[in-house]
This record gives structure tokens, sequence and C-alpha cells, in this order.
């Protein structure tokens, strides 16, 4: 009985570190603190719509990556600096804003919080069934992460 709680525990220790650094493990993985909750999921066709809270806190970013379909966001709280892979700023997101994110490798993307509150979105994933919710890439040259 022991050793099934601990297995247990042990494979929902590794399920809440998958989900809550927002994709998977590799090069730029996102900052400490990085923390994303699942709001609700339904899956139609051959599509899986999710809605998700993203909290960054100052100082962190979410990693470079990008996403196998298109995210469309809000920014609750705080201000998200975006940039795109020629590490150019494609915006900064206030409160109140909305964001959206193409598909595709060709969109590899960083968000940052750069001030001093934690960023809060809501974003809606849009993704072929199955997918996971960011696929990791590497830095493409800037000096920041």
């Amino acid at each position: 009985m022991r050793t099934t709680l601990r297995g247990a525990a042990l494979i929902g220790a590794v399920t809440a570190a998958t989900v809550l650094t927002c994709g998977t493990a590799g090069a730029t993985p996102p900052g400490p603190g990085v923390t994303a909750r699942t709001i609700t999921e339904r899956t139609v066709g051959g599509t899986d719509y999710t809605l998700r809270e993203i909290t960054i806190p100052p100082g962190q970013s979410t990693g470079w990556h990008f996403h196998d379909g298109p995210l469309y966001g809000v920014v609750r709280q705080g201000a998200l600096s975006h940039f795109d892979s020629s590490c150019a700023s494609d915006g900064v997101y206030a409160a109140g804003r909305r964001i959206q994110e193409p598909a595709g490798p060709g969109n590899v993307h960083i968000g940052r919080n750069l001030g001093d509150t934690p960023v809060v979105l809501d974003v809606l994933y849009v993704l072929p069934h199955g997918s996971p919710f960011s696929e990791d890439a590497a830095n493409p040259g800037c000096s920041f992460q």
C-alpha cells in the first residue's frame, strides 16, 4: 500500500511539473515560477480547445517556443513584452489587451515579464488533437532569454 501511494505521488508530481512548465523540456524552458492552470478543455473533431491561465513572475519568461495551432489571449494583469525570432519586439501587451500568436515553427517567439508585477494571461489554445501546448525552440541568437 505504501509503495502504491509513493508511486501515485510520483506520477502526480511528474504530471504537475509537465503541465506547469507549459511545454516540453529543452533548450529554453520557461523561467522559474512560470505556471499554467487549465480552466476548461474540449475536443471538437480533430481540434483541442483549451483555456488556460498563465502566470509569469517579474523578470521571467516563457522560454523560446512555437505552437502547432493558433493562440488567442487576453492580458489580465501586468504587461507582457513579446519578441519574435529576429529578437525584435512585436508588441507590449498591457492589462486588457488581446494577443494572438500564429501557428508553426516559422513563428518562434518568447513572452517576457519586464515589469515588477506578475503577468497573468487567459489563453485559448486551438491545437490539433493531442498536440502539446508548445514546442520548445532554441534561442535564435538574442542576447536575452
